[in-house]
């Protein structure tokens, strides 16, 4: 038997609205994978040719492009920073819901126009994204590069905005931040290492049988 098809998963939000499709798709996971004390990172499933690795969202991009995976979910924001020509993103599987948006404080909202603006400065995991969105608007982007806690660069005077994913708003509204502008719709996409697609026999049937599960 050849070795198993690697499925990639993400950490947090994502996967628990992915587990209800995998089971459509006819792939469980084994009992250690739910289990929050576990360490592991790859876990058997009920198919004996699919195995499952959980990683950091951004990371998913990189396993699968580099085919130490070949396939994997990962929001379409992901590869959009990304840009890796080795993935192909057949199936949008409808789930991971946001908005990559423009945030900054509601006070300075009030007085201010994105019409307007010629250099923004901006914290943000999203740096070529965010710079490819204000080049086309001819708005120079100075980013920051930041992994998180995003909300706090305004208050701490790293940047006066941030880019990042906005699903309710209410970590925004927390800490004194609106939304100013919608750079993207975010939705999580079922994601495959080009070569792998070509060459590994249960790849393509494995990518019908998720357009199946979406459709259901």
């Amino acid at each position: 038997m050849s070795d198993p098809i690697i499925l990639a998963v993400p950490k947090g939000r994502i996967l628990g609205e992915a587990l209800p499709l995998l089971a459509r798709a006819g792939i469980v996971p084994e009992a250690a994978f739910a289990d929050d004390s576990s360490r592991a990172l790859r876990f058997r499933t009920n198919q004996p040719d699919i195995d499952l690795i959980r990683v950091r969202a951004f990371d998913v991009a990189t396993f699968v492009a580099h085919g130490a995976a070949q396939m994997g979910i990962v929001g379409s924001d992901v590869l959009a920073e990304f840009d890796y020509s080795e993935l192909y993103a057949p199936v949008d599987l409808g789930i991971g819901h946001c908005r990559l948006s423009v945030a900054e404080p509601a006070d300075m909202a009030a007085k201010d126009d994105p019409r307007g603006w010629s250099h923004v400065r901006i914290a943000t995991k999203y740096p070529h994204v965010t710079r490819r969105h204000f080049e086309g608007r001819g708005v120079q982007a100075e980013c920051v590069k930041l992994n998180g806690a995003m909300e706090l660069a305004p208050v701490l005077g790293l940047a006066p905005r941030i880019v990042d994913l906005v699903s309710s708003g209410r970590t925004l509204q927390e800490n004194g931040l609106v939304e100013v502008e919608v750079i993207a719709q975010v939705t999580s996409r079922l994601i495959v290492n080009r070569a792998a697609f070509k060459t590994r026999g249960q790849v393509v049937p494995l990518v019908d049988r998720f357009r199946q599960a979406v459709a259901a």
